[in-house]
């Protein structure tokens, strides 16, 4: 039996509780990579929806990459838990090798070509909303990812509605990496790692996010409060003080 401590159940339910991740009548697809992320996220999708006032049903979907991945594990795993779990078969790899450029990384086309996939599964077989497993750690790299590298200031929401009308759900956004990862070693559960990635295989692995994860270790570690005060910036947002959105009288709070 997969265990979950009671800190992790708590934090996914103030999330569910503030952004309404699940609601009565949900039919939730899962992105099931078979990481700590999503293997956690499908057992605590397994959890609230059998503990819910507002019933919904979930299946995870696990999208091969064409590399011969070894992920039988991972289905047996889901039949012993009691998770409904099918395999997209891609040619995701083959196709990357012909489309993406030299000297660009293979994670930006990997992830848009794995959403489309996810996308089209979900509207085919009536699913109305999406889950993926990004957590805090993972929303904190993207935002400075965003800064440093794109000049943008942009994070991951938990919650929004995708152009084809899919609700897109991220109910681990407030989990720290690290609660997942004691998660994973206390259940002794096995995990997809690092040699199923089809960026390694194809030799452009991505430098940005481990910079930047370096970045946020370095900074973490001289104020152990940040990611409290990032989780409570990024709704905390004030328009008004950047360039160009001012208007007149906030030249001086933006001194302060």
């Amino acid at each position: 039996m997969f265990e979950i401590s009671k800190k992790l159940l708590r934090v996914v339910g103030q999330t569910n509780a503030r952004y309404k991740m699940f609601e009565k009548g949900d039919k939730i697809l899962l992105g099931l990579s078979g990481g700590k992320d999503s293997i956690t996220l499908a057992h605590l999708l397994k959890h609230f929806s059998s503990v819910t006032p507002e019933k919904f049903e979930f299946r995870a979907v696990t999208i091969t990459y064409g590399i011969g991945e070894e992920l039988a594990f991972l289905h047996e795993h889901c039949l012993q838990n009691g998770i409904d779990h099918e395999f997209i078969d891609t040619k995701i790899y083959e196709i990357g090798k012909e489309k993406v450029r030299e000297n660009s990384t293979f994670c930006s086309f990997c992830s848009r070509m794995r959403r489309g996939y996810l996308y089209s599964y979900a509207l085919e077989h009536g699913f109305n909303k999406v889950a993926l497993g990004h957590h805090l750690d993972d929303a904190a790299e993207s935002f400075f990812m965003n800064f440093t590298y794109n000049g943008a200031l942009r994070t991951l929401p938990p919650r929004y509605t995708a152009s084809n009308g899919l609700g897109v759900i991220r109910p681990l956004i407030c989990v720290r990496e690290r609660q997942i990862r004691d998660c994973i070693a206390k259940n002794g559960t096995r995990v997809v790692g690092c040699d199923a990635c089809p960026a390694r295989k194809f030799g452009k692995e991505p430098f940005a996010r481990a910079n930047t994860k370096e970045l946020l270790a370095n900074l973490e570690q001289a104020n152990p409060k940040l990611f409290v005060s990032l989780q409570a910036a990024f709704e905390n947002v004030h328009l008004a003080s950047f360039f160009g959105m001012a208007t007149e009288g906030e030249d001086e709070k933006c001194e302060e």
